[in-house]
């Protein structure tokens, strides 16, 4: 038994750890947020929720069928249903009934009903890719910032550890009397600001690291961290459209403007039912009733033994009696309960329809909003457009500019290694005090850190114009 506990430990504590030493490429970080976003899920049951409505307007065409069943007791005076004559007793009756109707023209709403649903099916669908997208470009852009922070705190350390070495070599010259004592404190200071911006970009990796875990709706924030790699400008093409070939290509595929065209038919749908108010309904309809009763029932007439005659006037004249026999009612007991269904049993099938005259403004107003809805749906759909143009167009600019200045902040990064090489041998000759040398040190920790951030932001940019291009996201390289 203890050795079956120390297994089990032992996997779990070797799941444990190789959960915690897992590296996220942005790959899985991507598929995994699709599988687990709640706005996604959201989306999903709306898509649902269009399903069931288009199984309504299927249902729209069928029959509706409605059975009805019911059974009295009848105690006290009433009236016997057999002979009509009001008794004192307790009688028990039971019908069955089956209702049939089924819509057999209404103005093709029940058409449109159904074309309206398939198409909100699709406009759904629309939405829930578009959502998709977004969630798919927020984690590049987090997974890009915790790339660009671990390059940024990468050069920092670097950075530090030739500072460090500096001031070491510093102090041999320091006592070698080549340089006077103060130019070490201004080094000493160099690596103590140093120092506090490893902290702050150690907090910013943290941070980002948070942000994309919360995307990713994972809450050990500890452990998580993603595939590092040597992430180089990607290759593309994408520069090599224009402005107006990339917007005319996120025309075709961006989901916002599909969704915007949907939303037109839909309105025109709704247009269509709207006006099918003005037509006149048909409707077909069968109904079957049967009943029951535990009253007995009428057999016949019989002479009344006892009194076999009645009286009912005179003869004028000679006042002779004009008598009329009377005769019994003759009850039996009632058939069985099975056999006056039988008996009883009865049909009614017929059309029915029904004109619209006037119903208060309604249907004519509803055909107004339908038009105004329309045109509304026009209008976002322009608007839409001109938007994703504005946005393309903004795109195109910032990658450019986002080009330019990563090409710039190398050249500047080149010239500033070669003057801060010739401020060192210059330092180290005691020919350059070391204000001097501080400031140069500065402008070439300044320029490799330019050149992160210009290239992860270039990298940014060139995505977000590859996505409105229809292009995958998930590849950096």
């Amino acid at each position: 038994m203890k050795k079956v506990l120390t297994f089990i430990l032992l996997i779990a504590a070797t799941t444990a750890t190789m959960h915690a030493q897992k590296k996220w490429t942005l790959k899985e970080c991507v598929d995994y947020a699709l599988d687990n976003s709640i706005s996604i899920k959201q989306a999903q049951l709306n898509r649902e929720s269009t399903e069931i409505d288009k199984s309504d307007a299927v249902g729209n065409f069928l029959p509706s069928i409605n059975a009805s069943s019911s059974h009295s007791w009848n105690i006290g005076l009433n009236q016997n249903i057999t002979t009509g004559i009001l008794e004192n007793q307790t009688t028990q009756n039971t019908s069955v009934g089956l209702n049939m109707n089924v819509t057999l023209f209404d103005g093709l709403q029940n058409v449109n009903r159904l074309h309206r649903a398939n198409l909100a099916i699709l406009a759904n669908q629309y939405q829930l890719d578009d959502i998709k997208d977004n969630t798919s470009l927020q984690v590049v852009q987090a997974f890009l910032q915790i790339l660009f922070n671990k390059e940024s705190l990468k050069v920092l350390e670097a950075q530090y550890a030739v500072t460090k070495a500096e001031l070491e070599r510093t102090n041999e010259l320091v006592k070698e009397g080549v340089l006077p004592r103060g130019d070490k404190f201004e080094i000493e200071a160099n690596l103590a600001t140093q120092e506090q911006q490893i902290v702050n970009a150690e907090n910013a990796l943290r941070f980002s690291k948070i942000s994309l875990a919360q995307l990713l709706l994972i809450t050990d924030y500890e452990n998580f961290d993603i595939a590092e790699g040597n992430y180089m400008i990607p290759s593309t093409t994408i520069m090599n459209n224009t402005p107006r070939q990339i917007f005319e290509k996120s025309m075709e595929v961006r989901n916002n403007i599909k969704i915007s065209e949907a939303n037109i038919q839909l309105a025109e749908y709704d247009l269509k039912i709207a006006k099918g108010q003005r037509y006149p309904t048909l409707s077909g309809f069968y109904s079957f009733n049967t009943r029951a009763t535990n009253s007995d029932i009428f057999a016949g007439f019989i002479p009344d033994t006892e009194d076999p005659f009645n009286t009912i006037g005179f003869v004028e004249g000679t006042g002779e009696n004009v008598l009329t026999p009377n005769f019994l009612r003759v009850t039996e007991k009632s058939d069985p309960l099975f056999d006056q269904f039988s008996d009883n049993k009865g049909h009614s099938f017929g059309l029915q329809l029904s004109i619209p005259i006037f119903n208060g403004f309604r249907t004519s107003n509803n055909v107004k909003r339908s038009e105004i809805a329309i045109e509304r749906a026009k209008y976002n759909l322009e608007q839409s457009k001109i938007d994703l143009e504005a946005t393309v167009n903004q795109a195109y600019n910032d990658a450019k500019g986002a080009l330019k200045a990563y090409e710039a902040a190398e050249k500047t990064l080149l010239a500033r290694r070669e003057a801060h090489r010739n401020s060192t041998d210059r330092f180290s000759e005691g020919m350059m005090n070391s204000f001097d040398f501080s400031q140069s040190k500065q402008r070439l920790e300044s320029a490799e850190s330019d050149v992160v951030r210009t290239k992860y932001d270039y990298i940014f940019r060139l995505k977000i114009l590859e996505f409105y291009f229809g292009l995958p996201l998930t590849d950096l390289q």
